[in-house]
């Protein structure tokens, strides 16, 4: 018998008694009841939190409503955004800078980037932001000549200078370049030093290697931690309330020490706070995408492949 009458032989014979074809071989799931008893008393006490906060007079939502898109809140609300943004970027550029610096061979460039690191993560937020803001009482004038008590070549009034966004940005900024210099140091040693190795090998300067090479693959280490540091930035900057300056809750703050509805002004601000934070994990988990490709980890799906796979999930657990 030729080859293909064999083949056709074997296909045409039906599956030994007691095996399970492919299609009808299934997993079976054992039955939790304590799980869906838990999962239904959570359910149960989350509507009941919805209802009793939906249904509270107390809350005024009617307020809420009115005051949601009010232009002073939105002008508060830019102000948040703003200095969220430029204060990461700052960071940002502070933490690669002194990130360098800490892995140098330079000890003077280590001993500078460690102080820096250690001081700025070593006290509160809050409390630079009050020195940023009274920098005055120490430098009255700012200006710039020849230092070491040499002629001065143009001065400001540094109240005129630093104001309370500035100080705020100051503040920001300035402290978040201590955190990112540590997420971007670890990104950096996370990287094999034997392509540092090869690149060096191949001709390639220091200042290129850390750019062509290092820093392509250490991005998939330091893209999740930055974005947790915006999505924290975008609350810390509430703050900046002590300082008059001029953000979210400080205009809510601002309304309701005119109109008493304190509750309502501050769930107006929550509620703007969320949608920015909501915003930002989204970004974040596109980034995370992007960089997370080429290096053999998993790459979380779309959106709607996600829903689709915890649909089947649920499917198969009943």
């Amino acid at each position: 018998m030729d080859r293909t009458a064999d083949e056709g032989v074997r296909a045409a014979d039906p599956a030994p008694a007691g095996l399970d074809t492919p299609q009808t071989n299934r997993i079976s799931h054992p039955v939790r009841p304590g799980r869906w008893l838990a999962a239904g008393a959570v359910a149960l006490v989350l509507v009941w939190l919805g209802w009793s906060v939906a249904v509270n007079p107390n809350l005024h939502w009617d307020i809420v409503v009115d005051y949601q898109f009010d232009r002073v809140i939105l002008d508060g609300l830019w102000v948040t955004i703003q200095l969220t943004v430029a204060s990461m970027l700052i960071g940002v550029v502070l933490g690669v800078v002194v990130a360098l610096m800490q892995i140098s061979d330079s000890r003077i460039l280590r001993t500078g980037a460690t102080a820096y690191v250690w001081f700025f993560r070593g006290t509160p937020l809050l409390v630079q932001l009050i020195f940023w803001f009274n920098i005055a009482l120490i430098f009255p004038e700012i200006g710039l000549g020849v230092p070491f008590g040499g002629p001065k070549l143009v001065t400001w009034e540094t109240n005129a200078l630093v104001t309370g966004f500035v100080a705020a940005l100051l503040g920001l900024s300035i402290n978040e370049g201590a955190y990112m210099s540590e997420i971007v140091r670890a990104g950096l040693r996370a990287v094999d030093p034997g392509q540092q190795e090869a690149a060096a090998a191949l001709g390639m300067s220091r200042a290129k290697i850390m750019r062509r090479v290092v820093l392509p693959q250490a991005m998939r280490i330091i893209v999740p931690p930055t974005g947790n540091q915006f999505i924290s930035m975008l609350k810390t900057t509430s703050l900046v309330s002590v300082i008059a300056g001029a953000d979210l809750l400080t205009v809510a703050q601002r309304l309701y020490l005119t109109n008493f509805e304190v509750i309502a002004l501050l769930i107006v601000a929550s509620i703007w706070y969320l949608v920015l934070t909501t915003v930002a994990s989204v970004g974040q988990y596109f980034l995370e995408r992007r960089f997370s490709r080429g290096f053999g980890t998993t790459v979380p799906g779309t959106l709607r492949e996600r829903i689709g796979r915890n649909l089947r999930f649920v499917g198969s657990a009943r």
